[in-house]
């Protein structure tokens, strides 16, 4: 027979067992003080997923002959294959989204129904790295993914026709009916393009998770929105902003959000080598006539000769000196100081510059964490980055060390394929800035490169660093 107090012993020693394997569990469970993340619900919506894609087909011709696109495949290659990577991680239909780049310096980018996303090259130039471009990009996948437009469009039926509607009445030929009113004009799609600042809190949530689950720094979206509005502060309103109502306290809800994700992970993309490629082809591409620097599908005459007297460029980390019979394209530290006809197409159609300086950072691969990468060793990296969009470029003699601003720097000569056919000279300089190696390339055809050296090296003595 058992004793009181023998058994008092044992049910000390299961209670002790039973403790032990509890805290055991709970160090295998995730902690229950992280709330879950954001569950996000699309509205009502009468149109089904393959509506919404012959809409958004329909659509996407209209925005084919209303806007210029920029029609670059290397540009449209590495938005689809970043858009593709944030796709994966969007709920809902599984969309064969597509991404295109529109020839358009204002800062913009819409979507429409059934993965149809575009995204100007304005966007391209101001996002400061990777992360943010994802960001922009998971913002509209997540309208598409939630289905805002159809939904706005729903809505927009309902509000014009009672909500009976809902009772039966309409039918598939009805819908199919609105959409083809809808796509009948790229002005009616203003009902799916104009969301409410609930879709935009959604579409900033969504976006937020979708950049955390594809290892990118979750905290991108927001900074991209508040810099560019930043920016703009006092200027005329950016159709962006337009497009893309700001809802209230967007910062705090997405703090909000990043809380619940747990904050960030430990290792997280934010920049990559090809984003930096793609930026600095973006900029150096020429925008339509009647938006920017001329160019002619033949050779064209060869421009002026680089005036005497000069003008002052700033960009973020440096200042520089060109000639007045130039123009600068870009802004800050990603700019082109061409001729006026230094943007050609070259005998396959591709833009290209023929004449002039092209500026831009470059971050080689673990900017700002690996400790002790040269000068020389980041201008190689980047040298290679290069020639992968321009297999013709090659090293033309020993890199020399110089000075530029009282700064070590490296002069490297390099020969390629002018776009207007015949060897083309180019002179790379490099220094490092905090922000990364900041280079300029300063390209002429060879058979008058010496007419332009005279102006490329006041260029380059005229550079003064910034803090």
């Amino acid at each position: 027979m058992q004793t009181p107090k023998s058994g008092a012993r044992r049910l000390r020693g299961v209670s002790y067992r039973t403790a032990v394997l509890l805290v055991a569990v709970c160090l295998l469970l995730p902690p229950f003080s992280r709330a879950e993340r954001t569950k996000l619900k699309s509205g009502v919506n009468m149109f089904s997923t393959t509506q919404d894609v012959q809409l958004g087909e329909k659509l996407a011709k209209e925005v084919e002959k209303q806007y210029p696109l920029l029609r670059d495949k290397r540009v449209d290659d590495y938005l689809n294959t970043l858009g593709h990577k944030l796709a994966a991680f969007a709920p809902g239909p599984k969309y064969s989204y597509e991404f295109h780049c529109v020839n358009d310096k204002e800062i913009n980018a819409f979507a429409l129904p059934g993965g149809f996303i575009y995204v100007n090259r304005g966007v391209i130039e101001e996002v400061r790295d990777e992360a943010q471009l994802a960001g922009v990009l998971a913002h509209e996948i997540s309208h598409v993914s939630l289905r805002h437009g159809t939904n706005q469009a729903t809505k927009q039926h309902l509000w014009g026709t009672g909500f009976n509607v809902l009772g039966g009445v309409i039918g598939g030929n009805a819908v199919g009916a609105i959409a083809s009113q809808l796509g009948e004009s790229l002005a009616a799609s203003t009902i799916l393009l104009k969301y409410s600042r609930t879709a935009e809190t959604q579409a900033d949530i969504l976006g937020t998770q979708i950049l955390y689950d594809a290892g990118y720094d979750a905290r991108a979206l927001v900074q991209f929105f508040e810099s560019v509005a930043l920016e703009n502060k006092g200027k005329k309103p950016l159709q962006f902003f337009s497009d893309h109502p700001a809802p209230e306290n967007r910062i705090d809800r997405l703090n909000e959000e990043m809380d619940r994700l747990g904050g960030l992970p430990q290792e997280y993309t934010a920049d990559s080598a090809e984003f930096r490629e793609i930026r600095r082809i973006t900029l150096s591409l020429p925008l339509p006539p009647s938006l920017g620097p001329k160019y002619l599908p033949v050779a064209p005459p060869e421009p002026a000769s680089p005036s005497s007297t000069f003008r002052d460029y700033t960009g973020a980390s440096f200042s520089a000196r060109y000639p007045d019979n130039w123009e600068a394209y870009g802004q800050g530290d990603s700019v082109s100081l061409l001729p006026r006809i230094g943007a050609v197409r070259d005998a396959q159609g591709n833009p290209g510059t023929a004449y002039g300086v092209i500026v831009d950072i470059f971050q080689p691969p673990q900017w700002g964490t690996q400790k002790g990468i040269s000068l020389a060793g980041a201008s190689d990296l980047l040298v290679a980055g290069l020639q992968l969009s321009n297999p013709n470029l090659k090293v033309a003699g020993r890199p020399e060390s110089m000075e530029v601003d009282g700064k070590p720097a490296i002069s490297m000569k390099l020969v390629s394929v002018s776009p207007l056919g015949g060897q083309e000279n180019d002179w790379l300089v490099t220094v490092f800035r905090p922000q990364g190696l900041l280079y300029f390339i300063c390209v002429a055809p060879a058979n008058n490169y010496e007419d332009y050296d005279p102006a490329f090296q006041k260029v380059i003595a005229s550079i003064r660093l910034r803090k």
